[in-house]
């Protein structure tokens, strides 16, 4: 797809590990600007105690005027709704949409390639969360190999569409790309 060239960063991949304070980075940089924010939640409901507690830290996190829209799988289309609202838009996290892709069976190609055609189009200030995937040992079941492997893919093509992009290590971010 190439890098694109704006003229003021409008996506921002902001990517790592488990719980390396990726989210908290994210969230300052959104509530720094000076938008709306619609956060784009992409976690799905489970029956597990510790997820549903996850979940409800990232909630208690966010300023109660922040929107917040439930996308677990539509996620483009979650973005084109809010684009040309002058909105800054914080998707937390491309890594659990992705996973709910290949839990619903769905081509996970084609709605990369959506997505980042949504992205490489859009006129909104975009903040993407992402979890970086590569960095240890090769998961033992086929699954979680696929997930890994669509991961490094999707996570490649969107550092492309991206204007900036910033890993973070341990609560720290390190720019990769961008102003």
């Amino acid at each position: 797809m190439g890098q694109v060239q704006r003229s003021i960063m409008l996506v921002h991949l902001v990517f790592g590990g488990a719980a390396s304070g990726k989210s908290v980075f994210a969230e300052k940089l959104a509530a720094a600007a000076s938008q709306k924010v619609c956060y784009i939640a992409t976690a799905p409901h489970l029956d597990d105690l510790a997820w549903q507690d996850k979940i409800q830290k990232h909630q208690q996190r966010r300023p109660s005027y922040w929107q917040t829209i439930e996308a677990p799988l539509l996620l483009a289309q979650a973005i084109k709704s809010q684009q040309h609202n002058n909105t800054l838009i914080l998707v937390d996290c491309v890594s659990l949409w992705l996973s709910n892709q290949l839990l619903a069976n769905a081509d996970v190609a084609k709605v990369s390639a959506d997505l980042c055609q949504v992205l490489h189009h859009t006129d909104a200030h975009i903040i993407l969360v992402s979890n970086e995937v590569g960095m240890g040992i090769v998961p033992e079941y086929a699954l979680s190999r696929q997930f890994r492997e669509a991961q490094g893919q999707l996570n490649q093509q969107l550092a492309q569409v991206a204007d900036q992009v910033d890993m973070v290590i341990a609560g720290l971010p390190l720019h990769l790309k961008g102003e």
